[in-house]
């Protein structure tokens, strides 16, 4: 039996000639509980990013509706560009909800390509409207795409359209609660891990590798990082693996310092690179960046492309060591992989901006020489920091590949192979001395299998885990072996982040508010008729009377 609202409203439509919509195909649960993920939400110095708003009290309307004012708008990843998102905010909507699917490699590489450059530029500003990303079910979906019908409906006549709309629809209630508000966090740690392979001989230059392991996106909770920069660890811990057994023999090692590192604070201004040079610099009484330092190679995003990019901040002057190492990545690069091209971008320090786009300029501000290695010319490329930058973008023949040229480079220029008249096509790393495609693997699938956004890293059981065994494996491989842990001054911290970066959201399945006010009308006009009926009875009697003597006449 249905209720008598439900009846009187039915019966309404079929008198006014509108038909009443298809049942929902959610479930019949009248609310449903899951997981948000917030937008970043940090200062980098006087630099302002992500989204300061958390509470959500609103309706769940498509991004294809016209009016968006105090609604929370839900969008699917290949909804969301960069003009959608400025009309959310010129309208004040009440917070934006992006849908992530599960398997992101089924995404077409449109959509994946659309999407980043929305995510970098919605990053770049502050914003009040709370921004939060989910990864989609089945539940989510299908009020996706109710709302999206309903958007696509609006066709009819105004009329028509706002009684339909009034009377048959069914709206979501997105409610996002919290009884505190959103709290700064000063007290943020950084970890840069160290490991030596010392040469043969006293007073030896230090190579230096290194690469940064946090990861960034939209959501540091579903920040993975793969190309950006998990290939930069992976290859540096292939690396450290493969000089270590030269440097196990008294006859294969070279008269080089080899020091690894990997560094935090990557996305947020290198901020632990930074802090490692301090340490090693201006406290450490012996450190080996006091001494002869030949040059520090950064890896940076190398599991894809076709192309690679030395980023220099001012171009090597020739027979120095820098010079020479390119002349030896030429080498490998014209002899073994021609269809790769190697390509030198030099941009110079610019020291009135506040941030510097490599690594390899942090060095270059204490006069230490370095260069980055990437398959990316810009370094404002989105692929840097993406929540889609997973394993679906790594091309491990790719990944292999760039680890091997820069393993043989390392290798020709260490023992002077090419002035020794060695052939540019010898391979120092082959047989069970090569990169091996089970390892690569393994060790992307544990960079990736935890987000490792800065935020979290000294927060999260399974991220300090992952820092424990990115350090087991220097220690597998390395001597002199350091982790290096800094704390901001809480007084005057150089980045803060602010917490409440998942909340749990309740979904209600509601009649719009209009509903009532409608039903109410029809009620208040029922009970008119029946009271204006009961007080001229007579009249209306007689009324009736004539109309049905009328009629049988």
């Amino acid at each position: 039996m249905l209720p008598r609202r439900w009846m009187l409203s039915w019966a309404l439509l079929l008198l006014l000639g509108v038909q009443p919509s298809v049942t929902s195909v959610l479930t019949a649960a009248s609310s449903y509980e899951f997981t948000a993920y917030r937008m970043q939400h940090y200062h980098l110095g006087q630099q302002k990013h992500g989204c300061r708003g958390a509470i959500v009290v609103a309706e769940a309307r498509s991004s294809d509706e016209p009016v968006l004012t105090r609604r929370c708008v839900v969008m699917k990843v290949s909804d969301l560009t960069t003009e959608k998102y400025l009309e959310a905010q010129r309208q004040k909507a009440a917070a934006i909800f992006i849908l992530l699917p599960q398997n992101t490699s089924s995404l077409p590489l449109d959509v994946v390509q659309s999407f980043m450059v929305s995510e970098s530029e919605v990053l770049l500003r502050e914003t009040l409207i709370p921004v939060y990303v989910v990864p989609e079910d089945d539940q989510l979906l299908c009020m996706y795409e109710e709302v999206k019908q309903a958007a696509a409906s609006r066709t009819s006549s105004i009329f028509v359209r706002v009684l339909r709309s009034m009377v048959t629809a069914m709206g979501f209630q997105i409610l996002v609660g919290t009884n505190s508000p959103i709290k700064p966090i000063t007290d943020n740690t950084l970890v840069t891990l160290e490991g030596v392979l010392p040469g043969t001989g006293a007073d030896l230059p230090t190579i230096v590798i290194t690469a940064h392991y946090d990861s960034y996106g939209l959501a540091p909770w579903l920040s993975h990082g793969a190309d950006s920069n998990g290939s930069g660890v992976a290859i540096l811990l292939e690396l450290a693996r493969l000089f270590q057994k030269l440097y196990s023999t008294a006859g294969t090692r070279p008269q080089y310092n080899l020091m690894f590192s990997l560094t935090g604070g990557g996305k947020y201004n290198f901020l632990g690179t930074k802090k490692w040079i301090e340490e090693n610099l201006d406290h450490a009484e012996s450190s080996l960046l006091h001494d002869n330092v030949a040059f520090v190679l950064c890896l940076d995003t190398l599991a894809n492309s076709d192309e690679l990019y030395m980023h220099v901040s001012r171009p090597p002057k020739p027979y120095s060591p820098v010079y020479s190492f390119i002349q030896h990545l030429e080498e490998v690069v014209s002899s073994r992989f021609p269809w790769v091209s190697l390509e030198m971008v030099h941009k110079k320090i610019n020291l009135v901006e506040s941030t510097v786009a490599w690594e390899h300029e942090r060095y270059g501000l204490r006069r230490i020489p370095g260069f980055t290695l990437s398959h990316l010319e810009d370094p404002k490329s989105e692929l840097r920091g993406s929540i889609l930058d997973t394993m679906s973008q790594v091309d491990f023949k790719k990944l292999k590949r760039n680890g091997v040229i820069i393993a043989e480079s390392l290798a020709r220029f260490m023992y002077n192979l090419s002035d020794k008249g060695s052939p540019k096509e010898v391979q120092v790393f082959k047989g069970h001395m090569d990169f091996q495609d089970s390892r690569l693997s393994s060790l992307m699938s544990v960079l990736t299998s935890v987000p490792r956004a800065t935020q979290l890293l000294d927060k999260e059981p399974r991220q300090m885990l992952l820092i424990n065994s990115l350090e087991h494996e220097f220690r597998r491989y390395l001597l002199q072996v350091h982790r290096h842990t800094f704390r901001q001054d809480k007084r005057d911290p150089e980045m803060t982040f602010f917490d409440q970066m998942n909340q749990p959201v309740m979904m209600y399945r509601v009649k719009p508010a209009a509903f009532d006010l409608f039903l109410g009308g029809c009620i208040a006009a029922y009970l008119g008729i029946v009271y204006y009926a009961i007080q001229n009875f007579g009249f209306v009697y007689t009324k009736l009377k004539l109309a049905v003597k009328s009629k049988h006449a």
